[in-house]
């Protein structure tokens, strides 16, 4: 099957899907396989149920009557579609990565930005090597503008991310102790991560720099065309202030009031707002975005339970993070227990970092120290450990924190969010 040649067709299609259960009505199926099951098998389904057109792997699931297409590999053909597609958009791209807070800038920049423009931007955590050109096949003529979230745990990654992409301004939010096993330690995340860098400047294309961020500043000193926001001389400077454990960011006397917590998301913040000022829109208009914008993604979110503060943090953890996590959340007044995951993919770092968590914890002195997970555990005689979540659930069905305060931060895979329920 020609690209060329199954271009008019997607045009015409509401929506691309990989998933049989979100098959509607005029949808193009890409039938991705596991390991065992056969997606091709329900291509003809598919079709049957209103689809406009399904694409398989295997040739005795062809059927081009009924528009089933042969490829030679699913993945491959939806990339080069979506690189396709996007060669067709004129629209701008903003792409974005980072170890830490890729997800909360990135809505933040589509807050900020859509007071203004019509902007399609990656859904959730859709920012690999599926997830992008899946994000890109959905923008239709409407869009004014667009924002990609790519995410990486390997060295050239972010680079295929952007042949796909194809960023007209980009944002690395931070260089962080993040899948250090894949990058190959911290040196290979910077490494990795300034591959958008390296795009973007070959590209002659806009790069979005924190003059607070060394690192940031060394990977794009000289270079032009830059956005600056962070000190003084910056093309965008914000005064940063706080109101109830909640981020607050001023600009030229105006303030606005964040549901976010943690001085960390202040940048996150300073990033939204110069993309925003820099394609024209007013800061007041910024100011009701930020405001308006409510964390539902267990990203620094501050949930109220009876009569204790419980901040969330689950979706994501790594030392970068768990530090400021930490330093943030013994800000809030009252006794405060932590309820702390393993951080994972760190490799042969793993043990150390983890440690040196642990010993941050009892340095800042809260009033109880619980972690979960076998790293943890590992390292961790002088606390409550749990070897998992199911553990610390049984523990809290017959123990209650009595604390006025409660933080839960870890790594995806530990699934803290469980707990909450039992607090």
């Amino acid at each position: 099957m020609n690209i060329e040649h199954f271009y008019p067709l997607f045009l015409q299609a509401n929506k691309v899907t990989i998933d049989s259960r979100k098959i509607a009505e005029n949808d193009i199926f890409f039938a991705f396989s596991g390991e065992n099951f056969n997606a091709a098998t329900l291509a003809e389904k598919a079709i049957d149920g209103g689809a406009l057109a399904a694409i398989v792997e295997q040739p005795e699931f062809e059927n081009k009557d009924k528009n089933i297409f042969c490829v030679s590999s699913t993945l491959e053909f939806l990339q080069e579609l979506a690189i396709y597609h996007r060669s067709k958009l004129t629209i701008p791209f903003i792409g974005l990565t980072g170890s830490n807070g890729k997800t909360t800038t990135k809505e933040l920049i589509h807050a900020v930005l859509s007071e203004k423009f019509n902007v399609q931007y990656t859904a959730g955590n859709l920012n690999n090597h599926i997830g992008v050109p899946l994000t890109i096949l959905s923008i239709k003529p409407e869009h004014e503008m667009a924002v990609i979230e790519m995410g990486a745990n390997h060295q050239k990654e972010i680079e295929f991310l952007c042949t796909i992409s194809q960023p007209n301004f980009g944002y690395i939010t931070n260089f962080g102790k993040a899948h250090l096993e894949g990058f190959g330690g911290f040196e290979g995340v910077i490494k990795g991560k300034s591959e958008l860098y390296d795009y973007l400047k070959n590209h002659h294309q806009t790069i979005l720099v924190n003059e607070k961020d060394s690192i940031q500043v060394e990977k794009t000193k000289g270079y032009s065309p830059i956005i600056s926001f962070g000190k003084e001389r910056s093309d965008y400077n914000f005064e940063s202030f706080s109101e109830d454990h909640f981020v607050g960011m001023a600009y030229q006397g105006v303030k606005a009031v964040s549901k976010l917590t943690g001085e960390y998301n202040f940048t996150n913040l300073c990033a939204a707002a110069s993309l925003g000022l820099h394609f024209g829109i007013d800061f007041t208009k910024i100011k009701h975005a930020i405001e308006q914008y409510t964390p539902t993604n267990m990203r620094s979110q501050v949930v109220k339970k009876e009569n204790k503060t419980l901040v969330l943090d689950t979706y994501n953890a790594n030392p970068s993070s768990m530090t400021a996590s930490l330093h943030n959340f013994v800000t809030f007044e009252g006794r405060k227990t932590i309820i702390i995951g393993d951080m994972l993919e760190l490799g042969i770092e793993s043990e150390k970092e983890h440690q040196n968590i642990l010993k941050l914890a009892q340095e800042l002195n809260f009033d109880e120290i619980i972690t979960v997970g076998k790293h943890f555990k590992a390292v961790n005689s002088s606390h409550l450990a749990f070897e998992d979540t199911g553990a610390l659930i049984e523990y809290l069905k017959h123990n209650t924190i009595q604390t006025d305060n409660i933080l839960l931060k870890g790594s995806r895979g530990v699934a803290l969010e469980k707990v909450i329920e039992f607090i």
